[in-house]
């Protein structure tokens, strides 16, 4: 089954985004949030990594992992920063011994201390030449890469950013999965242009159930995400815990029932390793596969 057929199915397919642990302790905790997180019957799982590849060997190890205990495919972010052609196959091929399925393609954020992304000697400078890449070299490789409902934030303007989209998805892109946002307009827009623009891979929204608003300002702070003053207003009465988790997971539940509404084929959670937000806001929902 190829990533895209994942999301031909009826209902919404979804998947889970986790991120590599720095100890051995944190793995086994991440791995049994990963049992929890499959009663909603997830398609896959991906694992980003740390800056500047810093945590790719953990990022595998974490992936060979939750494939053993979940007979899923799984997915590895790759980006383009700190390497060159040869270091991108090398990591491509010791992912593709290992059984990772499918690859999250984008260029990268420039490493910490820097403000603007420079290419590596020898590498690679956009996300579509790193599908080019793949597709080249790694044809039995899914490929996801990412798109921007609000822009992302050094493209100069939406035009630009959805021009980039394309290329993109016709250097062979399979779908697209989009940065985390807090308004479901802000997605539709999104959409919409995408068609409009001639993009026809699936588009899965990614959705983030936020548990603190300190965080949750950080956040989308870097990926430049709005939070609806809605949101906030209701996160800020009461700064206990308890009522930041409840309020949060509430609102991405809606989102989740909006975005199902209103036709989607998927939705990607960012759960930030955790399972008890991704649990309570799923808990009853109709999703891909489940009676």
């Amino acid at each position: 089954m190829t990533l895209a057929d994942q999301y031909l199915s009826d209902g919404c397919a979804i998947s889970f985004e986790l991120f590599p642990p720095k100890t051995p302790e944190g793995i086994d905790s991440l791995c049994q949030n990963v049992e929890r997180l499959m009663q909603f019957q997830p398609k896959y799982f991906t694992c980003t990594y740390g800056a500047g590849g810093s945590s790719q060997r953990t990022t595998l190890d974490v992936l060979e992992r939750v494939k053993q205990i979940t007979q899923l495919p799984v997915a590895s972010h790759l980006t383009c920063v700190g390497s060159n052609t040869d270091q991108l196959c090398e990591y491509l091929q010791r992912a593709t011994d290992l059984g990772v399925d499918y690859i999250v393609a984008l260029r990268g954020d420039p490493p910490k201390g820097s403000t603007e992304f420079s290419v590596t000697e020898g590498g690679l400078r956009y996300a579509n030449e790193l599908v080019e890449l793949i597709r080249e070299r790694f044809s039995d490789l899914g490929i996801a890469v990412a798109g921007y409902p609000e822009v992302h934030q050094e493209a100069v303007d939406a035009k630009t950013d959805l021009e980039n989209l394309k290329r993109k998805v016709d250097a062979g892109a399979d779908i697209v999965i989009t940065q985390l946002f807090y308004e479901n307009a802000d997605f539709y827009r999104f959409r919409d242009d995408c068609v409009r623009a001639g993009i026809h891979v699936p588009i899965i929204p990614g959705v983030l159930p936020v548990t603190n608003f300190k965080q949750a300002q950080r956040i989308a702070g870097m990926c430049k995400a709005a939070i609806p003053a809605s949101l906030e207003t209701e996160m800020t009465k009461d700064d206990s815990a308890e009522h930041q988790f409840r309020v949060g997971v509430e609102h991405a539940r809606k989102q989740t029932i909006d975005l199902i509404e209103n036709g989607v084929p998927g939705i990607h959670y960012y759960v930030l390793n955790k399972s008890e937000a991704a649990a309570e806001l799923l808990d009853g929902l109709q999703l891909a596969g489940q009676a």
